[in-house]
C-alpha cells in the first residue's frame, strides 16, 4: 500500500504558502492513491529538538554507552528515520527564513543523519534512497538568476548536500515573492507573485495525474 509522509515546517499557520502547496500536493497524491496512507509531521508547530551537548554524541557512541539523554535522542532518531523508511513519497514545505532553512528542518536533517540507519558507515551508502522526494519551497523575495539577491537562498541549495549521505534525493518545486501581498513596498511585484505561484500550483497538480492517451 502506497505512502506519503508530509512534513511541515512553516510557523506562520494558515497564512502560510508553503503549508497551503503541501496541503494541495498531498490533496493530489490522495486522488491519485485512493488506497494510500498519510502519515504527518508539523516541525513548526512541534519542533524537534536540536542537537546539543548533552545528547548529540548519541550518534557517535554504541549504544552501551549512551546517557539517558543520548538514549533519548537517539530512540528520537530511529523514530524520524522510520517515518522516512515507512513512506514510499516524502513531501515537505520549505519556507525561507532569514536566507536559510528554518532550524526545525535542520534539526530534522540532523536527526536523520544517523550511522546504521540512514547511512552504512563502513561503505557510506546511504540507506534512504529511492524515494520520491517533493520539497516545496516557498521564498518572500527574489532570487533569481540577474536579481539583485541571486544566490540569497541557502535553502534549497543546502537541503541536498544536508542529506547527500543518506541517498535522500529531493526535487524542489518553488513559489517566490509570497511578501508581495503583505508588503507595501513590495505590491508592484504581486502580478509577478502571482504567476510564480500559480506556475508551483500547476506543477503540484500534474505529478500524479494520469498520463494522457493519445
Amino acid at each position: 500500500m502506497p505512502h506519503l509522509l508530509h512534513i511541515d515546517a512553516s510557523i506562520q499557520g494558515e497564512r502560510s504558502v508553503s503549508r497551503k502547496l503541501t496541503a494541495r500536493a498531498v490533496a493530489a497524491w490522495r486522488a491519485a492513491h485512493p488506497g494510500g496512507t498519510v502519515a504527518y509531521r508539523d516541525l513548526g508547530s512541534a519542533p524537534l529538538p536540536h542537537l546539543d551537548q548533552e545528547n548529540g554524541l548519541a550518534r557517535m557512541l554504541p549504544p552501551e554507552q549512551h546517557t539517558p539523554a543520548q538514549a533519548a535522542s537517539w530512540a528520537l532518531t530511529e523514530q524520524l528515520v522510520g517515518e522516512v523508511r515507512e513512506a514510499d513519497t516524502i513531501v515537505l514545505g520549505l519556507p525561507l527564513y532569514n536566507f536559510g532553512a528554518p532550524s526545525a528542518v535542520k534539526s530534522w536533517v540532523d536527526h536523520l543523519i544517523a550511522p546504521g540507519l540512514s547511512y552504512d558507515p563502513a561503505t557510506g551508502e546511504g540507506l534512504l534512497g529511492g524515494r520520491d522526494f517533493l520539497v516545496l519551497a516557498s521564498r518572500g523575495g527574489g532570487y533569481g538568476t540577474g536579481t539583485p539577491r541571486e544566490g540569497w537562498d541557502h535553502a534549497e541549495p543546502w537541503l541536498p548536500h544536508g542529506l547527500s549521505m543518506t541517498g535522500l534525493q529531493p526535487r524542489f518545486i518553488t513559489a517566490e515573492l509570497t511578501l508581495a501581498y503583505v508588503t507595501p513596498s513590495m505590491t508592484e511585484l504581486i502580478p509577478l507573485a502571482d504567476k510564480s505561484l500559480a506556475a508551483a500550483e500547476q506543477a503540484i497538480d500534474g505529478l500524479w495525474a494520469p498520463a494522457a492517451v493519445a
